[in-house]
């Protein structure tokens, strides 16, 4: 018996271009103080340094593989406010069926030169996933100018088993990094006892989890791991098992939705899903439509296929603990590597334990100091967690990654307290409240405090101790 899948593709492709929608209007917002011309990161000064790279070392056309950006042609705050509201208008086209190959290109192109020259703050796992399942809808969409009303196209076999490869790497990768990775936590069912205080930006939901019984985080972490790694490899059975495993890993994606923002990170997983159904699953009967794909299409995704296959097979084993890399494939992986477009992939494969927060503090006498507060990260104890997502405030993310690691080995800090001390006003707008309104502060410090959710309050925290040293203009 034939499936066909017309119904689920649509579905995909709206929701992909939903995905990308959010993507660009949250970054619009946020794009000036985070890498405009006085921003934490300009792209500016990432790109000089890119030209001066290649111009001594007279690099070529190579260079547009090896930094694969449009700002090669400007790093202006206006450009860059551009690629945002291009992205999200190329968006648009794909939401309404126009063009969707065309617009499927751009918004690919788009989004990649973006995430080259913001580095940080755009290397999440669902950027990557968004590029990656973006670059893959190219092959699935429908050789039309505009998907009319009631059309559905059957997308081409092989694509669509690329598209479920990459839903079994997301997903079974995420529940095999944990048990690879040897955290305890995960290997004795702890984790949750942990999470929902721990995670980059709880809910209020999250709050409220957290004072479930232990049994319940151990039963809950037991089932997170069962669906992870079982429940993918549905796609090779029946379709009322396939129908089970999606209907699992969907609700698995909304329950972390609800307790936790993570930006558009769930809609592209579930989209992913959707094609562990087929049309008969929806209640389509029709007969088998013609297929989309000529010779020159159907030649095109199988060379896509031969490329990226064997690369990210070595990454999925790569994820696990097992090298397996030979030459031709780890030559392939680095030269394909700047595209972003095949990765790896494994969320909370280490089960963070303690939150420790940076509080950003300004003085102008060295001996008082107050405190600025973030948007949306946790400051104020006594200020419940926020429903953010799907917008993603990237600077408040990249704090929590901070924390983890040394102010050394987070350069981009250092950068971000300059601007304060600059009242930057790109920046100041990341915040939710300056404490020097009138004339900025002459020294900035992070001091590191461990935060827990409270009983009488949403968190306490007591102080750890610096986390930077003392910054000021002259240091």
């Amino acid at each position: 018996m034939a499936f066909t899948y017309r119904a689920s593709t649509w579905l995909f492709l709206r929701l992909l271009g939903l995905a990308y929608f959010i993507a660009f209007c949250s970054l619009a917002v946020q794009v000036v103080g985070l890498i405009g011309h006085d921003g934490i990161l300009p792209a500016r000064e990432y790109v000089d340094g890119a030209r001066a790279f290649v111009a001594s070392h007279q690099i070529g056309a190579d260079r547009f593989r090896l930094l694969p950006t449009l700002c090669w042609l400007s790093t202006s705050d206006t450009f860059l406010r551009s690629l945002c509201y291009g992205g999200a208008t190329l968006a648009l086209l794909l939401l309404v069926g126009i063009a969707p190959i065309p617009a499927l290109v751009l918004l690919w192109i788009d989004y990649l030169s973006l995430s080259v020259v913001s580095r940080e703050f755009l290397s999440y796992q669902w950027d990557a996933l968004l590029l990656e399942a973006g670059l893959l809808a190219v092959f699935l969409a429908p050789p039309v100018l505009w998907e009319g009303r009631g059309a559905r196209f059957d997308p081409p076999p092989v694509a669509r088993w690329l598209a479920l490869w990459l839903m079994i790497r997301l997903m079974v990768g995420s529940g095999a990094v944990k048990l690879a990775s040897g955290d305890p936590t995960w290997r004795q069912l702890t984790a949750l006892t942990f999470h929902y205080y721990t995670q980059p930006i709880p809910t209020p939901l999250a709050w409220h989890a957290s004072r479930l019984p232990a049994a319940f985080h151990q039963a809950s972490t037991a089932f997170v791991l069962g669906i992870e790694l079982i429940a993918p490899w549905c796609v090779f059975a029946p379709r009322r098992w396939r129908l089970a495993g999606f209907l699992l890993l969907a609700g698995l994606q909304a329950l972390i939705a609800l307790t936790g923002n993570y930006a558009f990170f769930n809609l592209l997983s579930v989209a992913l899903c959707l094609f562990l159904l087929d049309d008969a699953t929806w209640g389509l009967r029709a007969p088998r439509p013609p297929s989309t794909g000529g010779r020159v299409r159907r030649a095109a995704t199988l060379a896509f296929a031969v490329v990226t296959v064997p690369v990210s097979a070595a990454m999925f084993l790569g994820s696990l603990g097992v090298e397996f890399a030979p030459p031709p494939v780890a030559a392939l992986a680095d030269f394909i590597g700047p595209l972003r477009s095949v990765n790896g992939y494994g969320l909370f494969a280490v089960m963070t334990t303690t939150r420790d927060e940076i509080v950003v503090e300004g003085s102008n006498d060295g001996e008082t100091w107050l405190e600025y507060e973030f948007r949306y990260k946790p400051g104020d104890v006594n200020r419940p967690p926020p429903w953010v997502a799907p917008h993603q405030p990237r600077l408040d993310w990249q704090m929590w990654f901070a924390a983890l690691t040394t102010y050394e080995n987070a350069p981009w800090f250092r950068t971000f307290c300059i601007r304060l001390l600059e009242a930057s006003p790109d920046v100041l707008r990341l915040l939710a409240r300056n404490p020097f309104p009138d004339q900025p502060p002459r020294y900035v410090r992070g001091t590191l405090y461990r935060y827990r959710f409270g009983q009488a309050s949403w968190w306490t925290r007591e102080r750890i101790g610096a986390y930077s040293p003392v910054i000021h203009l002259n240091s």
